[in-house]
Order: structure tokens, then C-alpha cells, then sequence
């Protein structure tokens, strides 16, 4: 087993990363385990027909002084105030993005250039599993889906509610602190969404707006214009992201992406259902529900004297990437303050 890390950041999304990125600033050597590809959850880009599309998060907004700073010291290029030209005014997947007072962007190399900027300089182990927790004296010990084990005495569960529900469940005998915990995170729950992504043709006609909302569909929460953020010459990129509803009616069912593109050509027109390519997704925990904000991450001192943390955009106000920065970085300032004290 290799050298205990002095904290252990399980999720390598935006919450993740901004815990690990105050706590190493502090001097402290996290270590983040992630269970996908790359880093940075919804704020994901895929390359589709040789062009990145964001088929997460759209567009990044808020309103913090230091997320929005933090938005534009990424090496990448910023379109500030994407997206500007809106069609409809149906139910936006962040209500608040268009509110007073908040700022949007978007990076045309995609919205994956803030996670990554976020990792550069930290420990991260990708394609990591944590698949159970047990309590080992002053630790926590993570076993990972290759066998392999890991302690540390403080241990951060950057993931959604009924991820780290589901890591909790492993620890045999679990302490009333955990128990309590269990109860607050069983409160809380995340939205579905489906996604689409397609490009088309060179004949396809380019909508004239860059993000549909639509007013009557009952299928189709967003359709964004991708390659609106793209350099000039990018084939016609749309991304469908379904309603919470519908989404979580249809995950299992098989035939959902064609069922997102025929809404699409009902709403946009026939062309939209003849895509180049296509791909899909299915984000299972893609959102938080809002009903069930809470004011802080958790921070729980465990028998033996482990230290355990739960954070996420549930754990901060307003919901979103700027709620999940956030609430990553206060749960580091916590751990600090213990640390020096």
C-alpha cells in the first residue's frame, strides 16, 4: 500500500478539484481519485465529427468575485456573455443563468478547459474506483475496484448525493455520525438528463439563435447551438438535453436518442432528425433539486478520530458549478482550520 495521502478527494468534478486546489496552495498533498476518463463531471467536452462539443454544462455562470475570476484565468478562449441570442423562454437547466447581476461565458475550446486548468499541479489518479469504505483506527481505508487500497485520516466525497450514499453504505457498522449524515444526503436527490449530441450536414440550415429553451415540450429541456461556439468553418453542432422527467421515464429505454432527435425536428425543423453523427449520453446524477439546498458541506469526526466530508453543489447556494466550486472550497477552508489549529 502506498503512502497515506494526508487527504483523499474522491471525484475529480469541479468540486473535487477546488477542494484539492486550496488545500495543496495551503501546502498540503491531496490525493483526488476519479473514477472516469478525465476530469471535471458535467463540465465535459467530447470531440464528435473532429470539433469539441460540450455535452454537460452549456455555458458557465454566477455571480462570486473569485468563481468568476477563476473562470477567466483559464488559458483558453473566452466568449464572454454566451449565450447571447436565446430562443424561447422555456425552463432553463440553471433558472438563475439569466438573472441580474449574473455573468456568462463559454471557452471555444469547451467548457473541459476549466477542470483541467483546476487539476494542473494536483494528484490525480483517473479510471480510480472507490467501491467501499471501512473504519481502520484514525482512518478511512478505500478500496478501489482493482483491489488496490488507500488510507487516509481525512477523506473528501466530492460526488453526488447517491454516489456518496451508496459509498457510506459500505462501512460496516457505520457510527451515528454517519448515520446522521445518511439522513441528511437520503433527503436530497439528483435529476436525470439524457443527451444528444449531432452534427449535420453543410446543407443544414444554421439556427440563428445559439440556446432554445422550448415553451411547449414536454421532451426537450435545451437544445444548444454548439458549434456557435466554434471557430468559423465548424460543421453544424446541436446538443438535446432532455426534460428530468422524461429523462428519468427513459433511461433504460433503448431507443431514447432517436426519440430526443424526431422532438427536435418537430420543434426546429425536419433536418434535425438527419444528423452526420451522433452521439449520446446518459448523465444519471446531472443535476441537483433545488427544494433540497443545504447551507455547507459536511464535515464529521469518526470514531478513532478519521475525519470525513461530504460536498457538492447541494451544499452551497444557488445550485450548479459555481455552488459545487464553492462549496469544494469552503470544505477546504474547514479542513484547514482544523489542521492549523
Amino acid at each position: 500500500m502506498a503512502r497515506a495521502p494526508e487527504v483523499a478527494v474522491v471525484g475529480a468534478g469541479v468540486c473535487g478539484l477546488a477542494c484539492a486546489q486550496v488545500l495543496s496552495a495551503a501546502g498540503l498533498e491531496p490525493l483526488v481519485l476519479e473514477s472516469a476518463r478525465g476530469v471535471g463531471g458535467r463540465c465535459a467536452t467530447r470531440r464528435l465529427a473532429g470539433q469539441p462539443v460540450d455535452f454537460g454544462v452549456a455555458f458557465l455562470h454566477g455571480q462570486d468575485p473569485g468563481f468568476l475570476a477563476a473562470l477567466r484565468v483559464v488559458p483558453a478562449t473566452v466568449l464572454e456573455g454566451w449565450p447571447s441570442e436565446i430562443h424561447g423562454t422555456g425552463r432553463p437547466c440553471q433558472p438563475d443563468a439569466f438573472a441580474a447581476g449574473e455573468r456568462r461565458l463559454a471557452y471555444a475550446e469547451g467548457v473541459t478547459a476549466f477542470p483541467k486548468h483546476m487539476a494542473r499541479g494536483l494528484t490525480v489518479r483517473l479510471g480510480a474506483q472507490v467501491v467501499s469504505l471501512e473504519l481502520t483506527g484514525g482512518a478511512l481505508a478505500l478500496r478501489l475496484d482493482d483491489g488496490g487500497l488507500i488510507e487516509a485520516g481525512k477523506v473528501v466525497l466530492a460526488l453526488a448525493p447517491e454516489q456518496a450514499l451508496d459509498l457510506l453504505s459500505t462501512l460496516p457498522e457505520p457510527p451515528p455520525e454517519v448515520r446522521s449524515a445518511n439522513a441528511v444526503l437520503d433527503m436530497t436527490r439528483s435529476h436525470a438528463c439524457l443527451t444528444v449530441m449531432a452534427t449535420y450536414p453543410d446543407d443544414a440550415p444554421r439556427p440563428t439563435w445559439q440556446v432554445s429553451y422550448p415553451e411547449t415540450s414536454a421532451v426537450i429541456q435545451m437544445v444548444s447551438h454548439d458549434s456557435s461556439k466554434r471557430p468559423a468553418g465548424s460543421s453544424l453542432a446541436l446538443v438535446v438535453q432532455a426534460h428530468a422527467t422524461w429523462s428519468r421515464l427513459h433511461l433504460d429505454d433503448p431507443a431514447w436518442p432517436e426519440a430526443l432527435l424526431r422532438e427536435a425536428a418537430s420543434l426546429h425543423g425536419a433536418w434535425a432528425a438527419r444528423p452526420a453523427a451522433v452521439e449520446s449520453h446518459r448523465w444519471r446524477f446531472a443535476r441537483g433539486n433545488r427544494d433540497s439546498e443545504l447551507a455547507a458541506p459536511l464535515w464529521l469526526r469518526l470514531p478513532g478520530g478519521a475525519r470525513l466530508g461530504v460536498a457538492g453543489d447541494r451544499f452551497a447556494p444557488g445550485g450548479g458549478v459555481e455552488a459545487t466550486w464553492l462549496s469544494g472550497r469552503r470544505l477546504a477552508e474547514r479542513i484547514l482550520q482544523e489542521t492549523r489549529a
